[in-house]
């Protein structure tokens, strides 16, 4: 008996449902991706295997690396608008330097700095590129004139007057920074009664 041939039909897949996906989610990635700022102070964290997750708000970061001269510095964050405004205006009225409303909004934008305070003017005036590459000391921490002292208790009343909570605390540190000087920070957060804080790390893989 002939075997019956089945007529072969071209194959053919309307991709115009995928395609529509694939762009839809190519456009969603890039609204929503945010560029990286280059840190002021590029710190290379000590590795483990465990990470806290930091909050968003109400947050002071000490960082603590060498600079571009190999010299040890201390660099200042907060997290938080509002936050930045009141403690830039108390620190202000603390120490007798004047800011105006315009630089309490550029400095509620920044990130990061190490400077004293009355030279925070010129890097706030600074476009954020040229932060990254400006010289910065770093904040002074010295028995004589210890500012980061100061940004601590200022930035902990603000929080507490803005939103009723605790500021907290999260020391990032290089790991190959020398101990004594991660210990200064220590001590200016004991003197304070801070007992608790977060050491910020890199994530490191496990090994199988």
């Amino acid at each position: 008996m002939a075997k019956i041939k089945m007529k072969k039909k071209s194959t053919s897949t309307d991709m115009t449902a995928m395609c529509d996906v694939a762009f839809l989610l190519l456009t969603f990635f890039i609204l929503t991706a945010t560029a990286k700022v280059p840190e002021a102070l590029p710190v290379d964290t000590p590795s483990s295997t465990v990470q806290t997750k930091l909050p968003d708000s109400d947050l002071a970061i000490i960082s603590i690396g060498k600079g571009k001269d190999g010299k040890s510095k201390v660099f200042f964050d907060l997290k938080g608008r509002e936050l930045r405004k009141q403690t830039l205006e108390g620190m202000g009225a603390k120490l007798g330097v004047a800011f105006s409303e315009d630089d309490k909004a550029k400095f509620a934008l920044m990130d990061d700095f190490g400077v004293p305070l009355a030279n925070l003017k010129q890097i706030i005036d600074m476009k954020a590129s040229d932060r990254s590459k400006a010289n910065q000391p770093g904040i002074p921490i010295d028995s004589l004139n210890n500012q980061l002292k100061e940004w601590l208790l200022v930035s902990r009343r603000a929080a507490i007057d803005l939103d009723d909570k605790e500021l907290q605390i999260a020391i990032k540190g290089d790991a190959k920074e020398d101990y004594p000087q991660i210990k200064k920070i220590m001590d200016i957060l004991q003197d304070q009664k801070i007992n608790t804080f977060n050491l910020v790390t890199g994530m490191r893989g496990k090994d199988f």
